[in-house]
């Protein structure tokens, strides 16, 4: 099966980048990544053999989609430093678990934590930059699903009686517009009416940010960086006693099934526009090849057409502006192999490192690109 990397132009059509088809230790890949944003926020990777710095394992497929708001900075710290945090932890336990997930978290956030220390004189608006983060690793058997925020992960699963593919979410969001998650934030600061605020018809936290949870954001999680030089919009006029905002990350794990088709990881970018069974479907009834790019493109034609405008005229709009049709998108779809699946975590397979856009990318844009093509059909 061909595989196919592209990076499509920057400027009048704003930045697209794809794979098509690639091979993980439990399957097969597609992995597809469109910028709204004048800087892409949204950064990912998925990393499949070694999930330990030991040789001896575990071994299987990490897969990550960190959304950032406020700028690319952790966005970016966190596709630098969890996967390398999360092999330690597993590598002092031997073994994969919810507690060494956990673990990278907490180390990821406790590590841009003392970055913003340290820009702190020179850039302090780096405190208002933040991150959702989604995780899935595959091993042994095994899915554990992590998350802050409001990225998604939803499984395709086989129904044997009647052949469907039903959509079934795998993730806990946390965002101010689940009445839950108000209501949970409203238990936890019962001093204060406002922790949550309905401005212009969204529920915000503090009027400030729709997620509730998140890596970053450290201008609600520690009162001496919510003050100048911050700008005045992110100063809150009280201080707050106990961190507003948290990085504990919801977790779940899951026994792999062989009706279990496939997973797709997205950011809420996705989740937008399209349902998660209108997203299973799209994988379900499609070639393999490509899935990624064509859930991207089905939300960008929903986009479009809740905007009154065409698909084709959409795609001409410039970074930056673009954000007020779309957010940047992330989306990774995970075959699952059943046979692949279910072998021992000490199944070595093929060895991958990729992230979206295909490369470490540089400061000022998506990627390099090269001369255009199309989208796709």
């Amino acid at each position: 099966m061909s595989t196919q990397v592209r990076m499509l132009p920057g400027g009048r059509t704003g930045c697209f980048w794809y794979k098509d088809s690639g091979q993980h230790v439990n399957g097969e890949f597609s992995m597809a990544v469109v910028q709204a944003n004048n800087l892409l926020e949204d950064q990912s990777q998925i990393e499949s053999g070694p999930l330990s710095t030991l040789e001896s394992g575990p071994y299987g497929t990490f897969v990550g989609v960190y959304d950032g708001h406020g700028g690319p900075e952790t966005s970016r710290y966190i596709n630098d430093h969890l996967f390398y945090h999360l092999k330690r932890f597993a590598a002092e336990n031997q073994s994969m678990s919810a507690d060494v997930i956990r673990k990278a978290y907490q180390a990821t956030e406790e590590g841009f934590h003392s970055l913003v220390t340290k820009q702190w004189p020179m850039k302090p608006q780096i405190a208002a930059v933040g991150s959702c983060c989604l995780v899935g690793v595959i091993c042994g058997g095994t899915l554990y699903v992590a998350n802050l925020g409001d990225s998604r992960v939803v499984l395709g699963r086989l129904v044997k009686a009647t052949g469907e593919v039903l959509a079934v979410q795998l993730s806990a969001e946390h965002n101010a517009g689940i009445e839950s998650v108000r209501q949970e934030l409203q238990s936890l600061h019962p001093d204060d009416s406002h922790i949550v605020v309905l401005k212009h018809n969204v529920w915000r936290v503090k009027g400030l940010i729709q997620i509730t949870r998140s890596i970053g954001d450290v201008y609600l999680k520690k009162a001496e960086f919510n003050r100048e030089p911050l700008f005045a919009k992110f100063r809150l006029r009280e201080p707050f006693k106990r961190p507003i905002l948290s990085a504990e990350p919801s977790i779940s794990v899951h026994a792999l099934q062989p009706h279990d088709q496939f997973l797709i990881f997205a950011s809420d970018g996705l989740w937008e526009h399209l349902s998660n069974q209108e997203a299973v479907d799209i994988v379900q009834n499609n070639p393999r090849n490509g899935s990624a790019r064509r859930l991207v493109k089905a939300a960008l034609q929903e986009a479009a057409k809740k905007r009154e405008m065409r698909y084709s005229d959409l795609k001409k709009i410039d970074r930056g502006v673009r954000r007020h049709f779309h957010d940047d998108i992330t989306v990774i779809v995970v075959f699952l192999d059943s046979n692949l699946v279910s072998k021992a975590s000490s199944c070595k397979g093929p060895a991958l490192s990729l992230r979206g856009g295909g490369i470490n990318l540089p400061a000022n844009s998506l990627a390099p690109c090269t001369p255009p093509a199309e989208l796709g059909t």
